[in-house]
């Protein structure tokens, strides 16, 4: 085992240590190069892919500071102190990039996505390698409480393959929302969607008791064309602004600049989300020529990272709404430790949000408002072993005081850290823990069936429609 893992960090940790985008330039540019994709195409698919991603994380880091400050100064005026530092998710994914096993585990998803590719248990091609730092993390976890390497790797090829399913399970809503034909190859098999299967529980649930809710929900394209600008990505920025501007208690002129900041961050948000579509153009052309060729009755999905789908701007504006929402309810919460700031803007949530529930703004806040305290729960949970292993990696923020512990408030995968934890203690001996560990994995996997059924009662529904 230890030789896989010397081998993976070889080979792969200089690939790794490039980031993100370059990282992802690369693949994809190899990628459409094994599909017979002419070199130049290629490669302009490639860096449109690294700008993208270069892009998206430049506006989340305008938007999340500027609601962090904002928020910051709503818990100085209520005079409450929680005991652990939300850093973000860039310092976790160093902490995790840190590890050995990071690489171990990603090699291992690489071959467990190539055998279900041959074997057809999956159309799903997992590009976004990078991304595989959210599920390391709970392996890290299970590990951290006491999990040894086989039982966490079984328990991370069980979580990837339902994230690859879920990838192909997600396919036709994506083509829905974003009005792509079906040889679009778009997917993602992104951890944040792995809260899917406990929305569709949620969205059920809200069925029976709020439907009468929904003749007064919407999307932000319906708002667009009743109101026109009023309802306009513009517009939805400067009001959330405005609000938080008014729970912060700050003056007229900061209050405006948020809303004018939450704005422009709505609006490039959408124009981003065009340039994924672009990156995937040559490669999605060489998988259609490729398939037709030699496999006329089968279709390849690429399975990127989620911001493709970063256009639709309900996923901002919940995520703006939630924020207020998860602070407060960070203050309320019994046994919380985690006060929410560079994880303000619930990403870890909304994208999931949008895919269960096609984008109905009132049932996405609702759904979410009763979630976030998972994520918060979760990033408690988590907080002594990410301080401990940020310092032993060198990768402690040094505005963070020494005898602080760290985590992230809206970190992907909230409910299998709690399901690592299971699993670590029971891998203790201890008889009771062994009982929930089996409990929460029985529990989880039946709830992705149930869900898959309902996702696969959806897409035959599209394949009606044509």
């Amino acid at each position: 085992m230890s030789y896989i893992i010397d081998l993976a960090n070889t080979v792969l940790q200089p690939l790794i240590n490039l980031g993100a985008a370059p990282l992802m330039t690369i693949i994809l540019t190899v990628i459409a190069l094994l599909f017979r994709v002419k070199f130049t195409k290629a490669l302009e698919g490639g860096i449109k892919l690294g700008i993208a991603l270069t892009g998206v994380g430049a506006i989340m880091n305008i938007l999340t500071g500027a609601f962090s400050n904002a928020l910051g100064e709503f818990v100085a005026n209520t005079g409450l102190n929680l005991n652990v530092t939300d850093v973000g998710w860039a310092p976790l994914a160093t902490i995790t990039w840190g590890s050995p096993y990071t690489l171990y585990f990603m090699l291992i998803l690489l071959i467990v996505n190539g055998i279900m590719l041959a074997l057809n248990k999956t159309n799903t091609l997992d590009v976004d390698i990078f991304d595989i730092w959210h599920l390391s993390i709970v392996g890290l976890f299970a590990m951290y409480m006491g999990a040894n390497l086989l039982v966490t790797t079984l328990l991370v090829v069980f979580i990837g393959v339902l994230k690859i399913i879920n990838s192909d399970l997600m396919k036709p809503t994506f083509n829905d929302l974003l009005n792509a034909p079906d040889e679009n190859p778009m997917t993602t098999t992104h951890m944040n969607y792995m809260m899917n299967p406990i929305i569709m529980l949620l969205d059920k649930i809200y069925d029976k008791l709020f439907s009468w809710l929904d003749k007064y929900d919407f999307d932000a394209a319906k708002l667009n064309s009743k109101i026109g600008f009023w309802g306009s990505k513009f517009a939805i920025g400067i009001y959330l602004g405005i609000f938080v501007g008014l729970l912060a208690g700050i003056s007229i002129q900061e209050m405006l600049t948020l809303g004018f900041t939450a704005a422009v961050c709505l609006e490039l948000f959408s124009v981003i989300g065009q340039w994924f579509i672009a990156s995937v153009e040559p490669l999605s052309q060489g998988v259609t020529d490729f398939t037709s060729k030699k496999f006329s009755d089968r279709t390849f999905n690429i399975g990127l990272d989620w911001p493709f789908i970063a256009g639709r701007a309900e996923i901002w504006a919940v995520a703006n709404v939630l924020a207020p929402i998860m602070l407060i309810e960070a203050l309320i919460l019994p046994n919380n430790g985690l006060l929410p700031l560079g994880g303000i803007i619930a990403m870890g949530l909304t994208p999931a949000l949008l895919v269960v529930t096609r984008g109905k703004i009132i049932r996405m806040i609702v759904i979410g408002t009763v979630l976030l305290p998972t994520f918060l729960y979760s990033g408690t949970l988590i907080a002594p072993f990410v301080t401990e292993t940020a310092k032993q990696v060198g990768a402690f923020p040094a505005d963070v005081a020494s005898n602080s512990l760290i985590s992230h408030t809206t970190l992907e995968g909230p409910i299998e850290k709690f399901v690592a934890y299971f699993v670590g203690q029971a891998s203790q001996g201890d008889i009771e823990m062994m009982i929930y560990a089996a409990l929460a994995i029985a529990l989880y996997l039946i709830l992705f069936v149930w869900y898959a059924k309902q996702m696969q009662k959806r897409n035959a529904e599209y394949a009606k429609k044509g």
